[in-house]
């Protein structure tokens, strides 16, 4: 079931990248939703799927 989560959470932040504000929104539902390793996870594509959206790669602080 968790894997489900951090694949809708994906999925989810993917479709909102349009908006950095409600980026951001969306990525602190995912802290509180999300597994420690899952968290990791998601760091780690956030780092890749923002290198073709610098407006939203500061929000990678986040989940630090």
């Amino acid at each position: 079931m968790p894997r489900m989560i951090y694949d809708y959470t994906k999925s989810v932040l993917e479709r909102v990248s349009f908006d950095p504000v409600l980026f951001c929104k969306e990525l602190r539902k995912a802290l509180k939703n999300l597994l420690p390793y899952e968290l990791e996870q998601l760091r780690k594509w956030l780092q890749n799927y923002t290198t073709e959206k610098p407006e939203l790669r500061q929000y990678i602080s986040i989940v630090n």
